[in-house]
């Protein structure tokens, strides 16, 4: 399969599994799950097709780390990036001393000033390294790489969740744990 190729089915599995499961009819359970076979179904009558080899293709080389099956690959679900509500049974854990959020320059005063919110999201995302924080900053425009003092909030009882795809997950960011 080409680049090509696997990029539409990655960016329509993002659709389907973080945001509109609805565009095919797709069931997800309470932790997000799907059932392969009935994703399958249900985006070839939408015309958009793409085999079950293609599918562990796209979850295998998906450098974020996107997508997940269970252990049989029956089921499979996105890692994080959900804007519908689903619980992905993450459990607490205690954050490194800093953390890193990438974002756009236009967004700078905003966020000194709010904070960082998690807006249409289940969770603001951290990335534990400046790199991966440049990319998602670039994707908005400018990047702007901010320091997250998460070893503080952990302190101050603000809860840290690590997804499968290693991105760290809490629900809010005051704008007192943030340095440009």
């Amino acid at each position: 399969m080409n680049e090509i190729e696997t990029k539409r089915i990655s960016k329509f599995l993002s659709l389907i599994l973080r945001h509109q499961p609805e565009t095919i009819n797709l069931h997800l359970d309470e932790n997000g799950w799907a059932d392969v076979d009935e994703l399958l179904e249900k985006s070839k009558k939408k015309r958009i097709l793409f085999t079950f080899e293609e599918l562990e293709e796209v979850v295998a080389t998906n450098n974020k780390k996107r997508f997940a099956f269970n252990e049989d690959k029956t089921k499979i679900r996105a890692s994080q990036g959900h804007s519908i509500d689903i619980d992905l049974a993450l459990i607490p854990q205690q954050p490194p001393e800093f953390l890193y959020h990438g974002t756009a320059e236009g967004n700078i005063s905003s966020i000194l000033e709010k904070g960082i919110e998690k807006r249409n999201r289940q969770h603001v995302h951290l990335s534990s390294d400046k790199e991966t924080a440049t990319k998602v900053g670039m994707r908005h425009g400018k990047p702007v790489i901010l320091t997250v003092r998460t070893g503080k909030m952990f302190d101050d009882g603000i809860l840290f969740f690590f997804s499968d795809n290693e991105v760290w997950l809490t629900d809010y960011v005051d704008a007192k744990y943030i340095s440009k």
